[in-house]
Order: C-alpha cells, then sequence, then structure tokens
C-alpha cells in the first residue's frame, strides 16, 4: 500500500479483537486468585480485583482505537468451564442447580467428595481447558449471569462490546460422553440454550456477537458439517449478528460448511494460513463481512506490514472496505501483556518483539495505514533480518553432519531391559516421582535473592546443597525406589534450561496463563541454540553423593522446549527443534559420564505440538520423534532413558510414542483412572509405562486404597514388570505436608501390591 494514493480506499476499515489477556500487567488475577484458594481474600475481594482487571482492559483497547471489543473473554479459571456454566451443561457428578463459586472452583481444582474435571490442551497450545461431560441428565439452564453482567458492566463504562462465545458446535465436539453415552444426542438441547442466551444478548440491545468455532479448522465428519447447518439454521432465527470466529488454521475443506452457515460474518487466520484468503474471498455471500485476522496472537514478534499489506489489498478490493475487519489471529490471551516493563531485554531485541498492547496498536494501524507506524515497522523488520547474532555457523554445521546412527539407540528395548534390570536392581512396581518437589516461599525467596543479587552466591548454594539433602533424606524415609534431586535450583522446566543456551532471550514479565492460576514466563528464541556449558550436571551429581538408591537426572525434552518458548519465525521449527536436540544430547551424555543410569527427558507437548490436520501429522511427527531420539540416543544400553507426558490425548499418536523409543514413560492418568492404558494395550506397547496414581493439581491427599484400586486397573492392562509408581506430574506447586502424606500412600499401595503379586 502507499499512503498518500490509497488512504481514503481504506478509510472504512474497522478493527477488531479476539479476547484479551486475563491475569493483568502484575499478575493481579492470580494473586488474588491464589489469596481467595489460601483463605487469606475474601470471594468479593477477588470478584472486585477481576471487575477493576476488566474495565482498564476494555479502557485500554477503547484508548486503542478497537472498533469492536470483546466482553465475556474474561474468566476467574477457564473459558470452557465458564460456557458449560452459561448453558447449564456443568457435570452432573457437581449437582445441578446455580453454580456457585465454591462449586465453580471444585469442578477446576478438586474437591472432598469428588476428582476434578480433566484437562487437556486447547487445540495445539499450552492452554489447558476443563473437558465437558456429557450425559443424559444435564439440565440446560442457562445463566447469563456472567454474560450479561460483563456486558452490562462494560455499557456503564460507555463501552459497547461484541460478547464473546464458544459456538455449540466446538463446546460439544471438545468434550467426552459418560459411560460412552453419545454428545450428539444433547445436540437439541445444546441448541435451544443457546438460543435463549442469544435471545437474552438481543434484549439486552446487543447487535453483534463473536462465536469461535475453532472446531471447523480441524479435519470433520460429515455428520458433523451436518450438525453445523442444523445447529444454525436454528440460531439463524434470532436477529443478531454472528461472528463465525475459526483460528489456528485453515478453514480448509470446512469453508463451504463455514459459508452455509449464514452468518453476517466469517473471521480466518491469515497468519497460520494465509492461503485460504483468496479461496474464502470468492466463497463468501454478498454482504457479508471478512475478519481478517493478520496479526499473530499466539507468538510476540512484529508483525511485518510488507507481508500483511498485499492480502489486505486483495480483501478490500473485492469486497471493499466497508465488509473488512482488521483482527488479530486469535485471542491475544496467548500473549504477554506489554512491553513496557520489560527494563532488562536487550533494546534490539525488544524492537522486534510485540505484546497484547503492542498487537493492538499494530492492529489499529494496519486499519488506520498510518504512514509512520509503517515506516517503523519496515525498520524494524529489517534490522531483524540482518541481525548477526540469529546464526552460528558452527551449529549449523553439526546439523548438516548427522548421520542415521544419530537418531537410535545402540540395542532394541528388550536387550536393554535386561541390562538396566540388573544395573539398576529395582522391585517390581518401582516407585518414583516426575521431578520436582514443593517450591516453598523460602525457595523461592532464597532464588529471588540470588538472581537479584540481594544473596551471595555462596551462600544460595549453601542453602541449595541443605534443601537437596533434606528432600534426598525425606524421599529415602518415605520410601521411593528411585530418587530425584527436587529442582530447587529452577524456576520453570524452560526458562531453567534457556538460561544455560545460547539463542534465548528472556523477558521479565512476559507471562501467559496455562490454567487456572497458573502462569508460564516463555523465554525468546531469537537465534541459533547451542550450550556452551553443563546445565544440570552440578545439582544431579551433588544428590547422586547423598544416596546409594538410584537417581534420576531430570531435562526437558527439544519439542517441549520449543513448544514452551516464543520461537524465532524466520526459520524452520524443525531446524530449532534439532538445535536444541544437540544441545541436550551434550547434557545427556554428561549426566551419563557422571554415574547417572535413569535420566527422564520430559516432552508433554509432544503431542501440543500437533497440527490440527491429520493430514499434516506425519511431517511434524517424523521431526519432533527425531528431535528426541536425537537427544538420547547417545546412551549406553545400562541408562535407562524415562519421558513424560501429561494432559494430552495420546491415543491418535502412540506408533510416534513407541518410536520415541523410552524406556519408560510416565503420564497422566488419575482423573481419567487409568482409561488411556487401553490405547496403549491395543497398541501392544512393549516398553515400560508409569500411569499417575494421584492428581497433583489439588491439595487433596488420595488414600492408598484409592491409588492401590488405580493401579490395579493398570494391572489389569499392562504387565507387572512394566508398570512403574508415579504421581501424575511434578510436584512443585504443592505444599510438603500434603506431598508427603500422598507419597506415603502412593508408596504403601504399590508394596501391598508387590506382596499381592508374589503371593
Amino acid at each position: 500500500m502507499v499512503a498518500d494514493s490509497k488512504t481514503s480506499h481504506f478509510e472504512k476499515l474497522r478493527s477488531a479483537n479476539l479476547g484479551f489477556p486475563r491475569m493483568g500487567r502484575q499478575r493481579e488475577l492470580k494473586f488474588a486468585l491464589e489469596g481467595y484458594w489460601a483463605g487469606k481474600r475474601t470471594e468479593q475481594e477477588l470478584l472486585d480485583t477481576a471487575s477493576a482487571l476488566r474495565k482498564e482492559h476494555w479502557k485500554l483497547q477503547q484508548a486503542a482505537g478497537i472498533h469492536f471489543i470483546p466482553s465475556n473473554d474474561f474468566s476467574l479459571y477457564d473459558q470452557v468451564l465458564d460456557a458449560l456454566v452459561l448453558v447449564g451443561a456443568t457435570p452432573e457428578r457437581f449437582g445441578n442447580g446455580p453454580v456457585t463459586l465454591e462449586r465453580y472452583f471444585a469442578m477446576a481444582r478438586n474437591c472432598r467428595e469428588q476428582t476434578a474435571m480433566e484437562m487437556t490442551k486447547w487445540f495445539d497450545t499450552n492452554y489447558h481447558y476443563l473437558v465437558p461431560e456429557w450425559s443424559a441428565g444435564i439440565s440446560f439452564q442457562i445463566d447469563t449471569t456472567k454474560l450479561l453482567g460483563e456486558v452490562r458492566e462494560a455499557h456503564s463504562l460507555g463501552i459497547e462490546t461484541r460478547p464473546v462465545l464458544i459456538g455449540p458446535l466446538t463446546l460439544l465436539l471438545l468434550g467426552k460422553g459418560v459411560d460412552g453415552f453419545d454428545p450428539m444426542m444433547l445436540l437439541p438441547k445444546l441448541t435451544a440454550a443457546y438460543k435463549r442466551i442469544l435471545k437474552a444478548l438481543v434484549a439486552e440491545g446487543i447487535k453483534w456477537i463473536q462465536i469461535d468455532e475453532p472446531m471447523l479448522v480441524t479435519d470433520l465428519e460429515a455428520s458433523a458439517r451436518d450438525a453445523y447447518r442444523q445447529v444454525y439454521a436454528e440460531l439463524k432465527s434470532v436477529p443478531l449478528n454472528l461472528m463465525l470466529t475459526t483460528y489456528f488454521d485453515s478453514v480448509g475443506d470446512n469453508l463451504q460448511t463455514a459459508i452455509e452457515l449464514d452468518t453476517a460474518g466469517l473471521h480466518i487466520d491469515v497468519v497460520r494460513a494465509p492461503e485460504q484468503l483468496r479461496v474464502t474471498l470468492g466463497a463468501l455471500k454478498p454482504e457479508q463481512i471478512l475478519s481478517v485476522g493478520c496479526v499473530e496472537g499466539r507468538n510476540i514478534w512484529l508483525t511485518d506490514f510488507s507481508s500483511v499489506t498485499p492480502l489486505l489489498d486483495e480483501a478490500v478490493s473485492q469486497l471493499g472496505p466497508d465488509r473488512v475487519l482488521i483482527a488479530p489471529s486469535c485471542s491475544l490471551l496467548h500473549a504477554p501483556h506489554d512491553l513496557r516493563s520489560e527494563v532488562k531485554l536487550s533494546p534490539r531485541i525488544k524492537g522486534w518483539l510485540r505484546f497484547a498492547e503492542e498487537k493492538l496498536a499494530e492492529i489499529v494501524a494496519l486499519t488506520s495505514h498510518d504512514e509512520a507506524a509503517y515506516q517503523a515497522n519496515a525498520a524494524a523488520v529489517a534490522d531483524r533480518g540482518v541481525a548477526e547474532t540469529t546464526s552460528n555457523p558452527k551449529v549449523r554445521t553439526a546439523l548438516a553432519a548427522l548421520q542415521d546412527q544419530d537418531f537410535r539407540r545402540r540395542s532394541p528395548y528388550p536387550q536393554r531391559a535386561l541390562v538396566q534390570r540388573k544395573e539398576l536392581g529395582l522391585p517390581l512396581l518401582p516407585t518414583t516421582t516426575i521431578g520436582s518437589f514443593p517450591q516453598t516461599a523460602e525457595v523461592r525467596k532464597h532464588r529471588a535473592a540470588a538472581k537479584h543479587g540481594h544473596e551471595t552466591v555462596e551462600t544460595y548454594e549453601a542453602f541449595l546443597k541443605e534443601t537437596i539433602a533434606q528432600c534426598i533424606r525425606e524421599q529415602e524415609r518415605i520410601g521411593l525406589d528411585v530418587l530425584v534431586h527436587g529442582e530447587f535450583e529452577r524456576n520453570d522446566m524452560v526458562e531453567y534450561f534457556a538460561e544455560f543456551l545460547d539463542g534465548f532471550a528472556f523477558t521479565e514479565n512476559g507471562w501467559v496463563q496455562s490454567y487456572g492460576s497458573r502462569c508460564v514466563k516463555p523465554p525468546v528464541i531469537y537465534g541459533d541454540v547451542s550450550r556452551p556449558a553443563p546445565m544440570t550436571l552440578k545439582w544431579t551429581d551433588y544428590a547422586r553423593s547423598l544416596t546409594s538408591r538410584p537417581l534420576k537426572g531430570m531435562l526437558t525434552g527439544p519439542i517441549t522446549i520449543l513448544q514452551w518458548s516464543f520461537v524465532r519465525n524466520d526459520i524452520p521449527r524443525r531446524q530449532t527443534a534439532w538445535q536444541i536436540a544437540l544441545a541436550l544430547r551434550d547434557e545427556v551424555e554428561d549426566l551419563e559420564a557422571a554415574g547417572i543410569r535413569i535420566i527422564q527427558v520430559d516432552e508433554p507437548a509432544l503431542r501440543e505440538g500437533l497440527p490440527l490436520r491429520c493430514a499434516d501429522w506425519p511431517a511434524y511427527l517424523e521431526w519432533a520423534v527425531k528431535a528426541f531420539k536425537l537427544a538420547t540416543s547417545g546412551v549406553g544400553d545400562e541408562t535407562q532413558i524415562h519421558t513424560h507426558m501429561c494432559y494430552c490425548e495420546f491415543e491418535d499418536i502412540l506408533p510416534s510414542i513407541a518410536a520415541l523409543d523410552a524406556d519408560v514413560i510416565s503420564m497422566e492418568s488419575a482423573r481419567s483412572r487409568m482409561e488411556l492404558l487401553e490405547a496403549f494395550r491395543a497398541h501392544k506397547y512393549p516398553n515400560e509405562i508409569g500411569p499417575g496414581v494421584y492428581d497433583i493439581h489439588s491439595p487433596r491427599v488420595p488414600s492408598a486404597d484409592e491409588m492401590r484400586e488405580l493401579l490395579t486397573l493398570a494391572l489389569d492392562v499392562l504387565k507387572p514388570e512394566q508398570v512403574w509408581v508415579n504421581p501424575d506430574c511434578g510436584l512443585k506447586t504443592r505444599g510438603w505436608p500434603e506431598t508427603v502424606s500422598a507419597l506415603e500412600n502412593m508408596c504403601r499401595a504399590a508394596s501391598e501390591l508387590r506382596v499381592q503379586i508374589s503371593a
């Protein structure tokens, strides 16, 4: 675009935002939630904090110049749980009637009477949602308190919002039937509930709503497409403009279905799938509005305006400016809040980044065609392109020299297993943990003091040594068979490693929500990755010196480091993943040389990175599996490689999980009551498995009987020599008393079952 010749052509362009980060600039919501859960804040204090954040976020979007500002995108825990409350479809096992705040959090975080709802990843992001449980007795008594309350709250500020709803088919398809129940049986009732909600919005004077249907970018069966047509034919009778919103990939072969729904507008993600713009333009109905998601909502790099403008030119030329909206590709929930407080970040790298507030400015600049903003953008893009710090010739040479043998273990698993059993001397049903132990306030205080120079290195390391020693002694007392050092020196399972690696930069406040109050601060991969020195050897070797029992070395895998970082977008992701794998390979070999015979390389994000379309799976899985094998295949047969995965659907990728060739895999299983092990049995998975026997995301301490029952279910599926006993995940977020009690019960359950098996 040339400003002076086309400015008038774009005068009618409008902007939209699809959602905004919830936690607040200083994570105010996180601390309010945790204070409430700890009994240190009242319910009203929590709600007041939430209200203040919503008002602040609406005002800053208004001040930025956004035309369509969302409401109902804010949540105290999870937007899917909020949608279930809205439509009256919370799980029957938690009771019926109005959902109190106590019941709301019980569904999310466990209570004495019930385990919490299952969590899994929101499409291919690192955000976790609570999985709907569909059963015949759901009431579908709608509760519009939150939805309409937020609309009115914004209206009182003089801001007219576009409320956000998760679409009915996405909500239904993201859930699971209870005891074999077919969720599609609920479609008529669910549709009726949505009609009542839309009518309530009409009565409130709302003209537009954003209805999110990201399931439209996945592979849908014909029956699902028919269901879409059936539902939206009913919703069309409500006099309301629907912006049908898709993101994370191309609508592809579902485009005709999306158009047939005859909504007033359609949003598409042209960051992930720019090729879909042209075909969508040709398919739109007359007067239908197109929302062009051209500013990346999931990563933090600045938008290259020179790449976006041809897409906008094409859209405006065919539709006219009054039928085009400019928007982020998806909700900005997945981006940090703003760059203003990033004072330590390299000014040059900071100039290449855009957080949520800065992305709003990009959207407005593209909408208004701000010439100064275009010039500044071009300068920043050019600067990033010529930065000498982003490329390392040694790393690229090492990648080019890789051979087939670098991607495979020396012997097959059955042969390794015999060697390892002799080397380790473990009992049946060996007990262990996933790695981390409670990060107490004292641990966090010392780590922060050392980081900010308020405590000497010597004082901090003396504290770590004593803390690790106490952890080893406690694990021995509890009776665990394989110990860990506790990870007290680690702030985060990705950021800790990134701090030792070249090619990474770090933010001070680049927090994003993972689930509930849990926030993560992903490091920024801006250049080629390499390992200048060992990362974990010092503390792992120290812990090993304190015990005669086997001790696990703990590493985060290459795909998880990739997925849980803000990844550079100027080279293929595969190339960055293999760079990380080479760095980890060096670390694995150093641990082995120090006598560590069990090394866990966690890959909880392996499935998270899976493309949303099945046709794209093989290419991703091929290089992702190779990244893990590149990191782990340099060790001898006597060294046992573990991996850990959690909160994802494994069934679809079991052949690839098997291809990792890890000696032991541990995973989340407690909330689903070992349900996923059936898939491992069907696949005839040959290696060892540690199905989690208790949910660490809750303060609830399960009894030994409860854990023994879960282990018995596992032993119905697996051979005893295949089974390890461990929690679902790391214990970082738990307190010591509950951790000790739970692990004592876990070891008791394993011991009792050993006796039973031997009898």
